[in-house]
């Protein structure tokens, strides 16, 4: 089982440091392909990759904050993520399939 954590911003990694998350891997963009049955995915996927890494047998838990619309677009600094009550949610996401 590995714990990966993904992300490309500074800040956000920072921030996990800080609040003692252990991951094994960390990654500024997730290969799919990479993800086993039982890894642990933490960040901030769209939803179409959480989906995969469930599909997978992986346990996604999203990076998650209360972001107000003008503070979004730029980086964030970890007390800035403080201030947006970062906290890690984990999620199980299912893609639908389409009727034919």
């Amino acid at each position: 089982m590995t714990t990966w954590f993904i992300s490309r911003h500074p800040a956000a990694i920072e921030w996990a440091l800080h609040q003692g998350i252990s991951v094994d891997q960390q990654a500024a963009h997730l290969d799919i392909f990479m993800i086993q049955v039982g890894d642990v995915v933490i960040g901030s996927l769209p939803v179409n990759l959480a989906a995969d890494v469930c599909k997978r047998g992986a346990r996604y838990i999203h990076l998650s904050l209360d972001l107000p619309a003008d503070m979004r677009g730029r980086e964030l600094t970890v007390e800035d993520m403080d201030a947006c009550h970062a906290r890690l949610e984990e999620y199980r996401v299912t893609r639908v399939e389409a009727e034919s």
